[in-house]
């Protein structure tokens, strides 16, 4: 049973993941530590082992995802590595923090990160795009299949900045980061979408190996459990790149904002009173 709960999560984390550049792990970590910590139908999982488990999943959702949008030419390679050199320290850093947190400590910070983290999908759409970024710092160009140009850009010095917190939250809770660059490279750095999703993606895969050294040394990482949800994460970040070329994801962020909100609510009462 808890192989085919395993399963299932690892799945429907691919699929969501890799469709709005989320990396998965934003939805395998709340819903194993729900069935394997309170209902207890995984066994042995606390908050260590499940973002050991998140960690080692993203290495494959993000090769997956990667693989598939490097075939359609929308993957930014020099931004994803600029990306990837802010995030190292900042990975490194959460992953030993990390191993301090007791589960309604985690429940209580993963909870408030998921309320952010909704807002933030939440006025994504309605904020402005800021210019500012561009204007400042190192121009990109990119046309789309339709044939129209795209510019954005960003400071280096912010983009390394931005990205060792969003590694910090990657280490600290097995997330992807994309939760948080995503918007960042639409708003402020004026990313076309399937670019950002892309790129996103790329940095994912690339982190999750710095990610997942550190959670193997501290020895976070339950190996059997990978065996369900390595290759049902793959499929699923398979599936969803392709959902991603192929239809609009704003019905999908609707649902995440919801799930986000949901999720986040519950784990912040569990930390407080659970």
């Amino acid at each position: 049973m808890a192989y085919v709960i395993l399963a299932l999560i690892a799945l429907a984390s691919g699929v969501i993941g890799a469709l709005v550049g989320l990396g998965g792990g934003i939805i395998l970590v709340p819903l194993t530590l729900y069935f394997g910590a309170e209902l207890g139908w995984i066994e042995g999982i606390n908050p260590q082992k499940v973002v050991g488990l998140s960690v080692i999943m993203m290495i494959f959702t993000g090769l997956s995802s990667t693989l598939s949008h490097m075939k359609a030419k929308t993957v930014d390679y020099r931004s994803g590595l600029i990306f990837f050199a802010g995030s190292v320290p900042g990975t490194l850093i959460g992953a030993y923090v990390n191993k301090g947190l007791e589960i309604a400590s985690f429940n209580l910070y993963f909870g408030i990160l998921l309320i952010i983290l909704a807002t933030i999908l939440l006025v994504r759409d309605k904020v402005k795009p800021i210019h500012w970024f561009v204007d400042h710092g190192t121009k990109r160009t990119f046309i789309d299949p339709a044939g129209e140009t795209h510019v954005y850009g960003y400071p280096i010095w912010f983009a390394l900045l931005l990205t060792f917190g969003i590694g910090f939250a990657s280490g600290l809770f097995g997330i992807g980061g994309g939760s948080i660059l995503v918007p960042a490279m639409l708003i402020l750095f004026l990313f076309p979408p399937h670019v950002a999703v892309a790129t996103s993606m790329f940095m994912v895969f690339l982190s999750a190996i710095v990610n997942s050294i550190s959670h193997i040394y501290l020895g976070n990482v339950p190996w059997l459990y990978t065996l369900p949800v390595i290759p049902a994460a793959y499929l699923g970040a398979t599936l969803g790149s392709m959902l991603n070329r192929k239809m609009q994801s704003k019905t999908v962020v609707t649902m995440l904002r919801i799930i986000l909100l949901i999720i986040g609510i519950r784990s912040i009462i569990d930390g407080i009173w659970g």
